[in-house]
Protein backbone atom coordinates (compact mmCIF):
# COMPACT_ATOMS: atom_id res chain seq x y z
CA UNK A 1 0.00 0.00 0.00
CA UNK A 2 1.50 3.12 -1.34
CA UNK A 3 1.64 6.13 1.29
CA UNK A 4 -0.05 9.44 0.82
CA UNK A 5 1.86 12.46 1.11
CA UNK A 6 0.47 15.27 3.66
CA UNK A 7 2.86 17.77 2.46
CA UNK A 8 0.24 20.49 1.66
CA UNK A 9 1.97 21.13 -1.74
CA UNK A 10 1.43 17.87 -2.54
CA UNK A 11 -2.47 17.69 -1.40
CA UNK A 12 -2.90 21.30 -3.25
CA UNK A 13 -0.99 19.04 -6.77
CA UNK A 14 -3.50 16.18 -6.07
CA UNK A 15 -6.83 18.84 -6.03
CA UNK A 16 -5.49 20.97 -9.06
CA UNK A 17 -4.52 17.60 -11.33
CA UNK A 18 -7.39 15.69 -10.43
CA UNK A 19 -9.39 13.52 -13.20
CA UNK A 20 -12.73 14.77 -13.84
CA UNK A 21 -14.46 11.98 -12.41
CA UNK A 22 -13.39 12.53 -9.26
CA UNK A 23 -14.52 16.49 -9.31
CA UNK A 24 -18.05 16.30 -8.19
CA UNK A 25 -17.26 14.51 -4.96
CA UNK A 26 -14.74 16.96 -4.36
CA UNK A 27 -17.06 19.66 -4.36
CA UNK A 28 -18.98 18.69 -1.16
CA UNK A 29 -20.12 20.80 1.72
CA UNK A 30 -21.04 20.57 4.98
CA UNK A 31 -24.69 20.30 5.88
CA UNK A 32 -26.98 22.63 8.29
CA UNK A 33 -27.13 20.58 11.51
CA UNK A 34 -31.42 20.12 10.67
CA UNK A 35 -30.09 18.22 6.90
CA UNK A 36 -26.91 16.96 9.33
CA UNK A 37 -29.78 15.21 11.52
CA UNK A 38 -32.08 14.37 9.31
CA UNK A 39 -29.94 12.81 6.51
CA UNK A 40 -27.10 11.21 8.91
CA UNK A 41 -24.61 12.58 6.79
CA UNK A 42 -21.95 15.33 7.39
CA UNK A 43 -21.48 16.50 3.72
CA UNK A 44 -22.92 16.43 0.46
CA UNK A 45 -21.95 17.44 -3.09
CA UNK A 46 -23.10 20.87 -4.06
CA UNK A 47 -25.37 21.52 -7.04
CA UNK A 48 -27.12 24.38 -9.01
CA UNK A 49 -30.48 24.88 -7.28
CA UNK A 50 -29.01 24.17 -3.59
CA UNK A 51 -29.56 27.30 -0.89
CA UNK A 52 -26.60 27.46 0.80
CA UNK A 53 -25.28 29.93 3.60
CA UNK A 54 -21.92 31.57 3.25
CA UNK A 55 -19.39 30.85 6.26
CA UNK A 56 -16.28 32.79 5.84
CA UNK A 57 -15.07 36.01 3.89
CA UNK A 58 -16.67 39.63 3.20
CA UNK A 59 -20.39 37.64 2.36
CA UNK A 60 -20.35 35.75 5.92
CA UNK A 61 -24.08 35.25 7.00
CA UNK A 62 -25.33 35.29 3.35
CA UNK A 63 -28.44 32.46 1.76
CA UNK A 64 -28.54 32.19 -1.76
CA UNK A 65 -29.13 30.00 -4.82
CA UNK A 66 -26.22 28.64 -5.71
CA UNK A 67 -26.22 29.87 -9.56
CA UNK A 68 -23.40 27.84 -11.23
CA UNK A 69 -20.38 25.52 -10.17
CA UNK A 70 -16.82 25.55 -11.30
CA UNK A 71 -16.07 21.75 -10.73
CA UNK A 72 -12.18 22.52 -11.78
CA UNK A 73 -11.58 25.38 -9.55
CA UNK A 74 -13.94 24.28 -6.54
CA UNK A 75 -16.11 27.70 -6.70
CA UNK A 76 -19.46 28.29 -6.14
CA UNK A 77 -21.27 30.93 -7.82
CA UNK A 78 -24.42 32.09 -5.09
CA UNK A 79 -27.52 34.84 -6.06
CA UNK A 80 -27.00 38.11 -5.32
CA UNK A 81 -23.35 37.88 -4.67
CA UNK A 82 -20.98 40.06 -7.05
CA UNK A 83 -18.28 42.01 -7.50
CA UNK A 84 -18.26 45.41 -8.93
CA UNK A 85 -15.34 45.52 -11.93
CA UNK A 86 -13.19 49.07 -12.29
CA UNK A 87 -15.17 49.31 -15.99
CA UNK A 88 -18.53 49.26 -14.13
CA UNK A 89 -19.22 45.99 -15.23
CA UNK A 90 -21.04 43.30 -12.27
CA UNK A 91 -20.17 39.98 -12.00
CA UNK A 92 -21.06 37.03 -9.77
CA UNK A 93 -17.76 36.65 -7.16
CA UNK A 94 -16.31 33.10 -7.14
CA UNK A 95 -17.00 31.26 -3.48
CA UNK A 96 -14.78 28.43 -2.60
CA UNK A 97 -16.98 25.12 -1.44
CA UNK A 98 -15.27 24.73 1.70
CA UNK A 99 -16.66 28.19 2.99
CA UNK A 100 -20.49 27.09 2.27
CA UNK A 101 -23.11 25.32 4.35
CA UNK A 102 -25.76 23.55 2.56
CA UNK A 103 -29.55 24.77 3.92
CA UNK A 104 -31.84 23.56 1.30
CA UNK A 105 -30.88 20.70 -0.99
CA UNK A 106 -32.46 20.27 -4.44
CA UNK A 107 -33.94 17.04 -4.58
CA UNK A 108 -35.47 17.33 -8.16
CA UNK A 109 -33.39 14.63 -9.41
CA UNK A 110 -34.53 10.86 -8.44
CA UNK A 111 -30.80 9.80 -8.28
CA UNK A 112 -30.05 12.62 -6.31
CA UNK A 113 -33.00 11.65 -3.34
CA UNK A 114 -31.72 8.28 -3.56
CA UNK A 115 -27.71 8.74 -3.29
CA UNK A 116 -28.69 10.68 -0.47
CA UNK A 117 -30.25 7.97 1.60
CA UNK A 118 -28.60 5.09 0.58
CA UNK A 119 -27.69 2.52 3.07
CA UNK A 120 -29.25 5.71 5.84
CA UNK A 121 -32.32 5.11 7.97
CA UNK A 122 -33.60 8.70 7.06
CA UNK A 123 -36.01 10.22 9.72
CA UNK A 124 -39.31 11.88 7.54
Amino acid sequence: MAKISSKPRKQRKILYNAPYHKLPKLMSAHLSPELREKYKRRSFPVRVGDVVKILRGEYRGVEGKVTAVNRKKQYVYVENVTMKKADGRTLPRPIHVSNVMIVKLNLEDKYRQEVLTRGKEVVS
